[in-house]
């Protein structure tokens, strides 16, 4: 698991749209699902660490797969926030956090969340 830094905050890309089908083309800033929550949740728990995969190439045919991809995700997660929290506490701060991704785009997250000192596991 990598440490968290400032330089860690996803960056946009830049796709090519055209809006009310006026020329010229104007780039717009579109960020990946996963940068999205990398963003979020480097905003409310301040992580030391924070590792968040794309696993949906794992889950082809399954439920709540699209084609795209960016709908079942792993995070592993280290906050102070966590300290003295259960494992549900955790887990709940994640999805308020989260709420709008999972609601509209995230089909699966699996959450490891731990407080600074403790194994993982």
């Amino acid at each position: 698991m990598q440490n968290a830094s400032s330089l860690d905050i996803a960056k946009p890309s830049f796709r090519e749209c055209i809006i009310d089908g006026k020329q010229p083309r104007t780039y717009a800033a579109v960020m990946s699902t996963r940068d999205v929550i990398i963003n979020k949740l480097h905003e409310a728990f301040l992580p030391e660490s924070l590792e968040v995969m794309d696993e949906s190439h794992l889950h082809e045919g399954h439920a709540g797969h699209r084609p795209g991809g960016e709908t079942h995700y792993r995070v592993y997660i280290v906050s102070p926030a966590f300290e003295g929290k259960s494992r549900v506490e955790r887990h709940r701060m994640i999805n308020v956090a989260l709420a709008q991704e999972l609601a509209e785009t995230v089909h699966a997250l699996t959450i490891q969340a731990q407080a600074p000192g403790e194994a993982r596991r």
